[in-house]
């Protein structure tokens, strides 16, 4: 048995392959370590959506390569880097025993119970299971990347909460069927295999059980869910069933694509059950020139059409949505008509990026390529504006009563507990610091009073449990 050290990049459904990772290996014995000069081996979970994220998954491999050189690790790298490179890394990373692609992560304990590279149990000779996926190879390598991209975990497999104890992700589905210009998404998890809802619920109930109130469901398109299994389920009636899973106080939709949004979709949100009024949205840009370039289907009178119709039927509804500037044949008309699209929907949280020549995706080979300096400078202006809108709209919320969760105390503000709104997803929108009469504990929902707001954070003060205004607190209806 082995001590391993993990680091996992990436987004979460990345995160959600490495707890299965993480699962397996504890599984059999093996135990977890937080520092990778304290271990054995060593997993690099890697990322490869743009060249930000292969830069930072190439420094990692490289970091850890040289702790390996200094202690004799066994170094394992898996995931999106890996499927997309595993010839090139083999030959350039002979530091590295093991590549392991985005549907080969439950052969981990294979990887971790080698000796070497010469004698690693080829796929086609291992035990099959219901669980792991069966793989064909010819002869044993170091480079054990599948490109059959069928594989689809499901609520049996082992798995660990790399998060606090109290939230979780659920993956619902893998792979996208989607063929945006920019993504090269579809080539490194295949095409899309969504879970039976039966499936994700007894996930659910598992994760309760363990404590969590708080999930948010992933999926590279949230929206398409169920398309592609039998009978068709939607995500509407996916989040009906999870809103029989008792204990879970909070379920929350990320990277919902607005092509497939139903108004089926729209009335689970405004449901007032434990469906969060909160959507993460890519709607990647503002012009209809780009968005057809992107090959991203609606038009942007459709889109704001769209959503300005979200807005007058989920009541309290935060939206989250994610932007692309600098992609080719973007003009400054076209950059105008971003920021007049954002200024009009007016996003209470908007990411961006800056938009990176992928090889492999369509827009690699398209021409009119926009100058980094201009993108650089693009960015700049719009999140600028993003700011200033996200900031007011913090501004509006003092005086208004919310459902928080509580995180802990606060490394900031030694008086001050840390915690978020249900308006404030894991990771990514920030913190609301909490006063409060009375002892909290972590992972507990609260009502809180809204006192003060700064650029991205909130400062609440819990109410009393008998405290009138708590009639008031959004998003449900206090019962």
């Amino acid at each position: 048995m082995s001590k391993v050290h993990f680091i996992s990049l990436g987004c979460p459904k990345n995160r959600v392959d490495a707890e299965h990772m993480l699962g397996i290996a504890l599984n059999e014995g093996h135990s977890l370590v937080d520092a990778p000069e304290d271990s054995d081996t060593i997993v690099v979970n890697t990322c490869s959506f743009i060249g930000e994220a292969k830069k930072e998954s190439i420094e990692a491999i490289l970091r850890m390569g040289e702790f390996k050189k200094k202690s004799g690790q066994k170094l394992i790298v898996t995931g999106c880097l890996a499927q997309r490179y595993s010839e090139q890394l083999e030959s350039e990373m002979p530091e590295v025993d093991h590549f392991l692609g985005t549907s080969d992560f439950t052969q981990i304990s294979k990887a971790f119970n080698s000796n070497s590279s010469s004698n690693f149990v080829p796929f086609s000779q291992l035990k099959k299971s219901p669980s792991l996926p069966v793989h064909q190879e010819e002869e044993a390598s170091r480079n054990l990347v599948s490109h059959e991209l069928r594989y689809l975990a499901n609520y049996d497999l082992p798995r660990v909460n790399s998060m606090p104890k109290y939230t979780a992700y659920i993956k619902v589905s893998e792979g996208c069927d989607n063929a945006c210009a920019f993504c090269i998404i579809p080539k490194l998890r295949g095409k899309q295999r969504s879970r039976k809802i039966a499936d994700i619920v007894k996930e659910a109930k598992n994760l309760a059980a363990s404590g969590v109130v708080e999930i948010s469901l992933i999926a590279q398109d949230l929206t398409a869910y169920g398309h592609d299994i039998e009978g068709r389920p939607t995500l509407a009636q996916l989040l009906e069933a999870l809103a029989q899973v008792p204990g879970i106080r909070w379920v929350r939709c990320m990277y919902a694509y607005p092509r497939s949004l139903s108004l089926e979709l729209m009335q689970v949100l405004a449901s007032g059950k434990n469906t969060l009024p909160y959507l993460d949205m890519p709607v990647q840009h503002g012009s209809n020139k780009v968005l057809r370039r992107m090959r991203r289907g609606k038009g942007q009178e459709r889109l704001t059409e769209l959503l300005v119709s979200l807005r007058s039927q989920v009541p309290n509804l935060v939206m989250r949505s994610t932007v692309m500037v600098g992609f080719p044949g973007e003009d400054e008309s076209d950059f105008e008509k971003l920021l007049e699209f954002a200024e009009a929907i007016r996003f209470e949280r908007m990411g961006v990026f800056k938009y990176s020549d992928e090889e492999d995706t369509s827009a690699f080979d398209f021409d009119e390529k926009v100058p980094y300096q201009i993108k650089r400078a693009r960015y700049d202006k719009l999140m600028r504006r993003q700011r200033k809108i996200h900031k007011a709209k913090l501004k509006s919320m003092v005086g208004e009563v919310h459902e928080a969760i509580v995180e802990g105390v606060s490394e900031e503000h030694a008086l001050l507990v840390k915690g978020r709104l249900w308006s404030q997803a894991p990771d990514i929108d920030g913190f609301t610091y909490l006063s409060s009469s009375r002892p909290l504990s972590e992972g507990q929902i609260v009502h809180v009073r809204i006192q003060d707001a700064h650029e991205y954070d909130l400062v609440a003060e819990v109410l009393d449990e008998d405290d009138t205004m708590i009639k008031q607190s959004i998003p449900f209806e206090v019962r």
